[in-house]
């Protein structure tokens, strides 16, 4: 008897085993493996970075408070966050000091550029962290600072007619998500429906680490209407300098041509100088 109920308890241990794997989503069993890095200068690469493709070139753009225009300084965008690039379009987007309003600053594949200027709808923070643009390019999602539901979304400059030169750029819809998020500093779309997200949580009582790599799945690619996200902590990004103290993540590109993931990390100190890094991952 005891023999029969020690095999109904493996063969129930089984079954329980292969549902629980049926359930878990298929990225659970992947995962990001860090492959290499480069420096990452603290002028000029330290807030986002793309790759821009345009014909036959290819252009690694990286931003930071010495790529800022000194005339869009000038007019009060002080800050630029993590751009993104499709179709040889680029954008960037940028928040004011005196926190009035937002805009992205949009590059067409000839090189010409365009502001778009957004004034902040009710209850919206004026931080203008990221872009992600959807690889059909047609919206374009976006990010606030601090401890967040949501995602905003507006219809990509130059690549969406409803994104107006001139006009208010119209926040058309949001992804609800059902898991806070705190300081997210860049995503990229990593397929038509998911994104993958760099934060720069210090405190770690969301997921349990700290600066944690995230991936939101969307319920359905972005089509102008309000959509939720499923939010999933894949592992903690690198964190490794000289100098100890307290690291900040920047931004985030994947490209999927290759596979690699590449995510800013600035190191502590006076190590930021000479040992920040841009981590290359790819999935193992």
């Amino acid at each position: 008897m005891q023999k029969s109920f020690a095999r109904r308890a493996v063969v129930a241990a089984a079954v329980l085993a292969a549902v629980l794997a049926s359930a878990a989503p298929a990225h659970a069993a992947t995962s990001w493996v860090t492959v290499g890095s480069d420096r990452a200068r603290p002028l000029d690469e330290s807030q986002g970075l793309t790759v821009i493709r345009r014909g036959g070139t290819v252009e690694y753009r990286y931003t930071g408070v010495g790529t800022i225009p000194p005339d869009v300084a000038a007019r009060g965008f002080d800050h630029v966050g993590d751009p993104d690039s499709v179709n040889g379009w680029y954008v960037e987007p940028y928040e004011r000091g005196d926190h009035s309003g937002k805009m992205f600053r949009a590059q067409s594949p000839a090189g010409a550029w365009t502001e778009y200027r957004h004034a902040l709808t009710a209850g919206e923070a004026y931080n203008n962290s990221w872009s992600a643009i959807t690889p059909d390019g047609t919206w374009m999602l976006a990010g606030e600072w601090g401890t967040m539901n949501r995602l905003l979304g507006f219809p990509t400059p130059g690549l969406n007619p409803a994104a107006v030169a001139g006009a208010d750029l119209p926040l058309a819809f949001t992804v609800g998500l059902d898991h806070a998020v705190r300081d997210v500093q860049g995503c990229d779309f990593l397929s038509a429906t998911a994104l993958l997200c760099a934060s720069d949580d210090p405190d770690g009582t969301l997921f349990g680490i700290t600066k944690p790599l995230l991936r939101i799945d969307l319920a359905r690619g972005p089509d102008g209407a309000a959509l939720t996200g499923h939010v999933t902590a894949l592992r903690q990004l690198p964190l490794s300098s000289a100098c100890s103290g307290s690291f900040e993540v920047e931004g985030i590109d994947y490209q999927a041509a290759d596979g690699t993931l590449r995510v800013i990390v600035m190191s502590p100190s006076v190590c930021v100088v000479f040992d920040s890094k841009t981590w290359r991952l790819k999935q193992g």
